[in-house]
């Protein structure tokens, strides 16, 4: 008889505990929008950690993992390699709630735009892609824009 082989099921850890007004809601769209992510990625098997947070506690992340004294839109933890059988684990997406309503405002988006948008920026640097060069940078915006059937993230800036 042959080997049944487990399937292991997608996760998602949410804390929108620190993320003020509405973050609650919004945290349970983004959980929804990450399964929609994990099918369109191909992703089985895995866990993310999100976390939806006020500008002052992002200040405080930015200024100790990247050494820049000012909140920023979403940061990204990548998780390690975990013994043993069981979810991979992908890592921790940090968003901040108050960077996304001023941004909305900034670009004429919505919330949920924005949120979307720093979810799916979060989850792909936590797959390995990043922006430090024009191709890397290309290669993202693309798989940005495929999540999110709209311009991404990094149509918006000149920085590489």
């Amino acid at each position: 008889m042959p080997a049944r082989t487990k399937i292991v099921a997608n996760k998602v850890w949410l804390d929108s505990s620190r993320g003020g007004r509405g973050a609650d809601a919004q945290g349970d769209r983004l959980v929804k929008l990450a399964g929609r992510f994990f099918k369109a990625l191909k992703l089985s098997g895995v866990e993310l950690s999100l976390s939806l947070v006020r500008d002052d506690e992002m200040k405080q992340l930015n200024a100790l993992w990247r050494k820049k004294n000012k909140p920023t839109d979403v940061l990204s933890f990548p998780g390690g390699e975990m013994p043993g059988p069981g979810r991979r684990v992908l890592g921790d997406v940090v968003i901040s709630i108050d960077t996304a309503r001023a941004a909305a405002k900034d670009f004429g988006t919505t919330l949920d735009e924005e949120l979307d948008l720093y979810l799916a920026h979060g989850l792909l640097h936590l797959l390995g892609y990043d922006h430090h060069s024009k191709p890397e940078a290309k290669k993202m915006e693309a798989l940005e824009r495929r999540l999110l059937k709209r311009p991404s993230m990094l149509s918006r800036s000149d920085e590489l």
